[in-house]
Formats: structure tokens, C-alpha cells, sequence
């Protein structure tokens, strides 16, 4: 009988040791898909499945942490975005790729910029992908053009435009204020025209975050139709929605006609503070087309203006210059009689607006100075026509009971040229009257061809402080993710921190970090030169306290930490490919590769049913679990197929090139 004991003993041990080997961190759970882009007409028939990506995860309170509380049935909403096809200028950007110039308006000017700082071989096909849409037929791009594409939103006035992005809470589609007619409030609202067609079948959308009844985001308006043509309001506007009232953002420096009717606006984050949404972003307050330099002199940049043929193909109607500087120059002009003033750029700065609960808003500014400056620099680069001031907030959190927020401010380097480089604001008091801007220490952008960045960013901060971001190296050079506490020296890239992981010159992007330091994004997972690198999500522990499992300092890909081990559990059905937010339970948000059948084995690169059947980007949840676990990497597969059906290179087209600037080099 001892003996039988004994063997019963040493099977359940063995048994309990293998359901701890076999326990993942995280549980998986794939976010609704209601997107109604499906039903709406588009002039090119595909059977490609919408992309689904994630933006952000709701805010978990004061809720305890899920490595310590059963949170199987948490409700924390996950907001994201469909896409129907390629968008070629990202909406979720200030000025595109966060390139500066703001020449990003042709095919050729998508294919300088993959050349000069991602140097695929492939770069010909990725910026007609990204001009024409995807699945374009090569060589009669004009006449059969794909799904998406800045071709088609840059020819609107004249064809028309159908949907091409929708913002989703959950998978359920929001609307904004930029759906009703009667929301449109500019001072040249009359010119506008009605709206062509329905108008939710025009616009383009994503949802940033949602914070206790607050929903906000970005939208384009809807497109209208005159006598002239089928004019947008404006490109791009920061929303509200609260308790039934939808809010659009205006300007906060409505210093000009232009700029109070058609100047963009950005809602990227928002918290509470004094019971109402604070919600941060950036607004134009100038032209940056045509405008005063650092000596008081008007300067312009034609690059700004399309050619006609670049567009349509052909060279009728006209755009003419002379005609887009009266957009900027003629207070009495009609922004909404000339085409021209449809490809308006502008200058600008980060901004902020206070919302309370009955919809009613006090914007104001973060950058400093009024007029034509901005944090001490004019509008335009006095030796640079082609480079404007550009600031953001991306983030914000509460610190000692004001607001600290963090992304980017312009920086004249060395007296020599505009540079985009990684900013913090803080609140000198709780009127939100006057900010104090910081720039990120160690991310200094120097001049010259040699020089490590062409820019750096602050993506998101917390409330103790930590600032996690990305520096693009110059050229060709990579995208690099780093973390700051303020007060230290100097930033710290996660190459140098965690090298296991962030291999030499390999890409990544720290998207979010919580109120304990844990921080989420992406980062190269194959190595190659001149080619699309494949990306995976990851998380660092950059505090001190573990999370978990999750140690202090440690990096892991969320792919290892979702492994169960199993072949055919839920798990394997899932490649994460970028980790978008993270609450203080630590449930993340986060964009992935799904193989409906399940992957054939449990690797990294593994096929999806051997490589026929088609991946889908889906959004989802990563919960995590109660329970000791053993963190189990998946193989490395050294021999990483190439046969991949569907999803293979469209995200990195569709968003995550989004983070990868450039500027013509000096």
C-alpha cells in the first residue's frame, strides 16, 4: 500500500507540474467585430475581410490587479478602428509618417519616403499600395484600383468618396458629431453645401479612448457637395461624446478663417480631473504652406499642392498655387469654391480641452506664445520654407494632482533646421493657464547626414512619471522605443536595456506604459535587409516591483506569455503583432494574426493551415490570469516560412509604418 502511495504521490506531481507548465499568463479574448463598413458601397468589390486594430483598453480605476483577483469577466472596453483598405496618410497623425515637410500628397512622395528610411526592396509596391489601395491591379492601377488609398480621398472632390475606416468601442461602431449636418458650425458653414449622400458612408474614423462616460476620437467630416465640387469641412477633428451630446473640437486658435473653418484638430488621450474629461491632442493655428518665417518673412512651399495628373490621371481641372495661397491670404474668400483649399497643411500646436458632462468645453493651449510663435519659434523655418512648428500631447496622466502630459515640440537645431523632438508638459497650476515644456533628455537630434534621429516622440506617460517612447533613427536608420523617468539623465533605449530581445538595429515602438511601469508595444521579430521586417508585441517590466509572474527589468514577447503549450487551444489561433495600451490591472489591448483553424504548431512563425489559409487581423484582450504560471516561449523556428496567405505584410502598411517618420536629410 505505501508503494501505491508513493506512485500516486509522484503522478499527481508530475501532473500538477505539467498544469503549471502548461499555464498561460495571459488569457486571450478576441474583441466583437461589427463593423458596418461591410454594407457600405465601395466602388471596388473585394472578398478581403476588414482589419481590425486596437487603439487603447478603458481605464481599470482603482480596480486591483488581475495577477491578484479573478478577472475572467472584466468589462474593460477596448477601442479600435476597422480599415477597409490602406490609408496612406494615417488619420491618427498630426502631419503623416510625422514627416514635417507635409509633402506626402503623390505616389512618388510615398515612394521617396520608403526609400530614404526604410530602403525596402519592395518600396515601389508598397507606396502604390498605399496610393492606389490594396489588392491594386499593377500597371492599370487607374482603372482598377484596390481597397483604400490617399488616391482616392485626395480625388474626392471630384469622384466622390466612400469610407474607408470606422472607430469601434467593443467592435460597435461611434459615431460623432461629424455625421449631422446641424454640428457644422464654422463661419463658412453656408458655403459648405449639403451633404453628399449619406453621410457616414464619407467618413473616416477611429475611437482614442473612453474614460468613465466619455468616448472621444478623431473623424474627417463628411464630404458635402456644391456647385463646385464635394468639399470636406475640414481633413481631420478631435470628438466628444457624452450623455448624448456629440462634440467636435474645434481649433483652439481660431486666428484666421482658414484655420477656424478648416484647421485640424487631434483628441489623442483624456482623464478625469475636476470631474470633467481632459482631453489632449494638438490644433492648428496656422498655414504652413504660406506664412512668416524667424525673420518676418512670408514664405511658401509649392510641394504642399498636388499636380492634377498625380491625382486624376489627367490634367484637367487645373491646381494652381497662386489660387491656394487666397485659401490663407483672403479672409473673404470662399474656402469651400476652390479645390486647392482641400490639401491645406498647417501648423500646430498641443492643445488641450476640458469637457464636463453636459457636453460644454474650454479648450486651450500647451504649446506657449500666440500669433505666429509657438514655444519662442515662428511657423515657418527661416531657411527651410518646407518646415513648419509641429506639437502634440499624446499623453496625459495626474501627478500631484495636475496634469503632466507627454509627446513632441519643435526644436531648432542649432539654429539650423525644424525638428519634431520628445516633449513633456507640465501644469503650473489647476486653471490648466500656463504649461511648462520639457524636452526628453538623451534624445537630442543633431544636424548633418550622420546624425542618430531625424525625430523623437513621447507616446504615453504615467503618474509616477515614466515616459516611454520612440526615436527614428536617420535614414535608414531604426525606429527605436525608450523609457524616461523624469529626473534622470537621460533616456534609455530597450535595445541597451533588454538586448535579448531588441536585437541590434531591429525596430520597435513602446506604445503604453500603466501606473506601474509595465510598458507594451512592438518590436522586429526576423531579422533582413531592405525588406519588411515581421513584428510581435512585447512587454517590459521597467519598474522595480514584479507584475506576476513578469519580473522587474525583464522583456517578454506577449505571444510566450499567451502560450498554453497546446496545438489546438484557443491560444494558438493568435500572432500578436503590437500591444496598443495597458490598464493599472494589467489588461492589455492589442492588434493580432488570426488562423481560424489554428496554427500548425505552437512556433512563432508557424503556417496557418500550411500556409493556405488566409490570416485576419483582428482586435483583442489580454487578460491576466490568477495563477502561478510558467512562462513558456514559443519555438524560434529559425527556418521561417515564406508561404503566408493574407496577412503577412498589410499591417505593417496599415499602421505601424505609422510610426516611422521622415524628413528630406540635410
Amino acid at each position: 500500500m505505501p508503494h501505491k502511495m508513493l506512485k500516486l504521490s509522484t503522478l499527481a506531481i508530475l501532473v500538477a507540474g505539467a498544469s503549471q507548465a502548461s499555464a498561460a499568463v495571459y488569457d486571450i479574448q478576441q474583441v466583437n467585430e461589427n463593423s458596418t463598413l461591410v454594407d457600405q458601397p465601395y466602388p471596388v468589390q473585394s472578398d478581403r475581410a476588414l482589419t481590425y486594430v486596437s487603439t487603447g483598453i478603458e481605464s481599470s480605476g482603482s480596480d486591483a490587479s488581475c495577477f491578484t483577483t479573478d478577472c475572467t469577466n472584466n468589462t474593460y472596453k477596448v477601442t479600435g478602428q476597422a480599415l477597409r483598405g490602406s490609408q496612406g496618410k494615417p488619420l491618427e497623425e498630426t502631419v503623416a509618417y510625422n514627416a514635417n515637410e507635409q509633402h506626402v500628397n503623390n505616389e512618388s512622395s510615398l515612394w521617396n519616403y520608403c526609400s530614404y528610411n526604410l530602403g525596402y526592396e519592395s518600396c515601389k509596391d508598397w507606396a502604390k499600395r498605399e496610393f492606389f489601395g490594396v489588392g491594386y491591379t499593377d500597371e492599370q492601377e487607374w482603372e482598377q484600383p484596390g481597397l483604400g488609398g490617399l488616391q482616392k480621398k485626395s480625388a474626392a472632390w471630384i469622384k466622390g468618396y466612400s469610407s474607408n475606416s470606422q472607430g469601434l468601442v467593443d467592435g460597435t461602431p461611434v459615431t460623432s458629431f461629424a455625421s449631422d449636418s446641424s454640428k457644422y458650425d464654422g463661419s463658412q458653414k453656408g458655403n459648405l453645401g449639403n451633404f453628399d449622400g449619406s453621410a457616414e458612408e464619407s467618413i473616416d474614423s477611429t475611437v482614442n479612448g473612453v474614460v468613465g462616460d466619455f468616448v472621444y476620437g478623431i473623424t474627417s467630416s463628411a464630404l458635402f457637395k456644391n456647385d463646385h465640387g464635394k468639399p470636406r469641412a475640414f481633413d481631420k477633428r478631435g470628438f466628444v461624446n457624452v450623455g448624448g451630446n456629440d462634440i467636435a473640437l474645434d481649433p483652439v486658435a481660431a486666428a484666421s478663417p482658414l484655420v477656424s473653418n478648416m484647421g485640424q484638430t487631434q483628441a489623442n488621450a483624456g482623464i478625469l480631473f475636476n470631474d470633467q474629461l481632459l482631453v489632449v491632442g494638438s490644433s492648428a493655428y496656422s498655414p504652413s504652406f504660406y506664412g512668416k518665417d524667424g525673420n518676418g518673412n512670408l514664405r511658401q512651399d509649392e510641394d504642399k499642392l498636388p499636380n492634377v495628373e498625380d491625382i486624376l490621371n489627367t490634367g484637367t481641372p487645373t491646381l494652381d498655387f497662386n489660387r491656394f495661397k487666397t485659401c490663407a491670404t483672403d479672409s473673404s474668400a470662399n474656402l469651400y469654391a476652390n479645390w486647392e483649399c482641400q490639401f491645406s497643411t498647417f501648423a500646430n500646436e498641443a492643445a488641450f480641452w476640458l469637457v464636463d458632462a453636459n457636453g460644454d468645453v474650454k479648450p486651450g493651449s500647451i504649446s506657449t506664445g500666440s500669433g505666429d510663435k509657438r514655444d519662442g519659434l515662428a511657423v515657418i523655418d527661416r531657411d527651410n520654407e518646407d518646415l513648419s512648428f509641429q506639437a502634440s500631447a499624446k499623453s496625459v496622466a495626474l501627478v500631484n494632482g495636475l496634469p503632466l502630459a507627454a509627446g513632441y515640440s519643435t526644436s531648432n537645431v542649432r539654429d539650423d533646421f525644424y525638428a519634431m523632438q520628445a516633449a513633456y508638459f507640465k501644469a503650473d497650476n489647476a486653471d490648466l493657464t500656463s504649461w511648462t515644456r520639457t524636452f526628453v533628455p538623451g534624445l537630442s537630434i543633431k544636424p548633418g547626414d550622420d546624425r542618430d534621429f531625424t525625430y523623437t516622440i513621447a507616446n504615453a506617460v504615467n503618474n509616477q512619471s515614466m515616459i516611454v517612447g520612440d526615436a527614428k533613427g536617420n535614414g535608414k536608420k531604426p525606429l527605436r522605443a525608450y523609457v524616461y523617468k523624469i529626473g534622470d539623465s537621460s533616456a534609455q533605449f530597450l535595445d541597451k536595456l533588454v538586448p535579448g530581445l531588441f536585437f541590434k538595429d531591429s525596430n520597435s515602438h513602446a506604445s503604453a506604459v500603466n501606473n506601474h511601469d509595465q510598458v507594451v508595444g512592438w518590436v522586429d521579430t526576423t531579422n533582413g535587409f531592405n525588406v519588411e521586417r515581421k513584428h510581435r508585441a512585447f512587454t517590459y517590466i521597467a519598474g522595480d516591483d514584479a507584475q506576476g509572474p513578469l519580473e522587474s527589468k525583464k522583456a517578454w514577447l506577449l505571444d510566450d506569455l499567451i502560450n498554453d503549450g497546446k496545438q489546438d487551444s484557443k491560444a494558438n489561433k493568435y500572432r500578436i503583432i503590437n500591444a496598443t495600451g495597458i490598464n493599472d490591472a494589467g489588461v492589455i489591448s492589442a492588434t493580432a494574426l488570426y488562423c481560424e483553424s489554428g496554427y500548425d504548431s505552437t512556433s512563432q512563425n508557424s503556417y496557418c493551415g500550411g500556409g493556405n489559409e488566409v490570416e485576419k487581423y483582428v482586435s483583442v484582450k489580454l487578460v491576466p490570469k490568477n495563477t502561478d504560471a510558467t512562462i513558456q516561449p514559443r519555438e524560434k523556428q529559425d527556418d521561417e516560412p515564406v508561404k503566408r496567405s493574407g496577412g503577412s505584410l498589410g499591417i505593417l502598411a496599415l499602421t505601424a509604418l505609422g510610426f516611422i517618420g521622415f524628413r528630406r536629410r540635410k
